[in-house]
């Protein structure tokens, strides 16, 4: 009898949280649903934002069921919402974070309506349908499933709905961080960032972003003489800015792996074809790499950026009329920096490749002091090991893929005060991300993908937030 008790105790022991609080889904799904679609009808575009009418309707609802909530605004129309469950104390806080700010859209390039949330052909289309109400929807869910099922929790579980991701983080996470981080400190994050890729309808990785390049937007200026449109110059600005933008198409700087690219790599070769495998597994190999990362860049863009602090020409502008001369033209390189890169050591080696004293190199974007280079998540924590779990109860037969997500979230923001913070997302074809993805005018999301990602979050939490 001892034997079987203590048998029963250690099998208990081993169940999942979640096992002991069973949700009926069906329900879960249909509220889920109705608030997902709810918010995506919302036009949240920034500029200007307007994401106030978004916390207008998540705060009644959380306040319905007694939860705490703090509304937080810079600016009375692009306010942010902290939401909290309290625990015992025993642990300290964990954040699940999602924007609600979108970026524009040019109605004439979409199908269909971006602000009616189409359900068509098993998706859901519309702006922000990926990129970021997701996490909204399904931080709001989880904070009302926490409460109604009283579950007991170890640490605070707080929801933040930030406003101004899109490129205006002052009175989005910047103003939370550097004015009320009392309100939202915690040991981990949870926001976007990753993604559950399928292939053919079959999972093989959960991404998770434990990292993220940093923007330092720069703008070259080339300076020259104005002249007549019929008589050339040596000194034409246009000339000089042509050949340094020209530049960036045979020189990007050395490839560097660290912890989460060195892991990502050796992971991804796992379940990756022979040849695929070989090329990830040699990335470093001196004999192979100039050819490795050559193929990277003609056929895996993502992985060939992942490997560098990456340069890319987006904006040129110079001149007013075709038979005027300029005195200056501009050029924008959206740089998308390492984590550990020492940009003033980039910029010298820039002047050096473009090698011309009639173009100027000008550091500086809107949003780039706010995103500050941090180190990387790391992959020991008790969060992370529960992804991995999680993952594995899930998708059995996927792995766990720790990722440096090429563009910028407000995780690094909180990186920067120490958290460590992790990004996940909805499941999607590996080919979707190309037309379907964030920011494209096709965006969409799997009609099944929300509910998943809303089992995964309970799971998760549950794991690191429950006894």
């Amino acid at each position: 009898m001892k034997r079987f008790l203590l048998a029963l105790l250690g099998a208990g022991c081993l169940a999942s949280a979640a096992d002991r609080y069973p949700v009926d889904w069906k329900q879960v799904d249909e509220e889920l649903m109705q608030h997902f679609t709810a918010l995506l009808k919302m036009d949240t575009s920034n500029p200007p934002g307007n994401e106030t009418q978004a916390v207008n309707y998540l705060r009644p609802i959380l306040e319905k069921e007694g939860i705490e909530v703090k509304v937080l605004a810079l600016e009375p129309n692009r306010a942010n919402l902290v939401a909290r469950l309290r625990g015992n104390g025993s642990k300290k806080p964990i954040a699940v974070m999602g924007h609600t700010d979108v970026v524009g859209v040019q109605r004439e390039k979409w199908p269909v309506d971006p602000f009616a949330a189409v359900h068509k052909d098993g998706y859901i289309w519309g702006r922000g349908s990926s990129d970021d109400k997701p996490h909204v929807v399904t931080g709001l869910m989880l904070l009302l499933m926490l409460k109604r099922m009283h579950v007991p929790l170890d640490r605070d579980v707080i929801f933040i709905a930030e406003a101004g991701e899109e490129g205006t983080t002052g009175p989005g996470i910047d103003f939370l961080v550097n004015q009320h981080w009392s309100d939202i400190a915690c040991e981990f994050a949870l926001a976007e960032g990753g993604f559950t890729a399928s292939r053919n309808g079959k999972v093989r990785f959960v991404e998770i972003t434990t990292t993220e390049k940093a923007p330092r937007t720069t703008r070259l200026v080339a300076h020259g003489t104005a002249g007549h449109g019929s008589i050339p110059k040596v000194d034409n600005p246009i000339l000089h800015l042509s050949a340094a933008v020209a530049k960036f198409q045979s020189w990007q700087p050395p490839m560097r792996l660290n912890d989460t690219t060195r892991a990502y790599f050796e992971r991804l070769a796992t379940i990756s074809p022979p040849e695929a495998a070989r090329r990830y597994n040699h990335i470093t190999d001196p004999a192979e790499t100039v050819e490795i990362q050559r193929y990277l860049l003609e056929h895996e863009p993502s992985n060939y950026s992942v490997l560098r602090t990456s340069i890319v020409p987006t904006i040129f502008k110079g001149g007013f009329r075709s038979n005027v001369i300029p005195s200056e033209a501009e050029a924008t390189l959206d740089i998308r920096a390492l984590p550990d890169e020492n940009v003033e050591q980039l910029y010298e080696q820039i002047r050096q490749q473009i090698n011309d004293p009639a173009v100027e190199v000008i550091a500086g974007g809107t949003t780039d002091s706010s995103r500050k280079p941090s180190p990387p998540s790391r992959l020991d924590t008790e969060m992370f090991q529960a992804i991995e779990r999680v993952q594995k109860r899930m998708y059995p037969e996927a792995i766990t893929l720790p990722a440096l997500l090429t563009a910028a979230t407000d995780m690094s923001q909180m990186r920067a005060k120490g958290v460590q913070a992790y990004g996940w997302g909805p499941i999607a074809e590996e080919s979707e991300m190309q037309v379907h993805g964030p920011h494209s005018d096709q965006e969409r999301v799997l009609e099944t993908s929300i509910p998943a990602m809303m089992r995964f979050l309970w799971n998760t939490v549950l794991e690191v937030a429950v006894h």
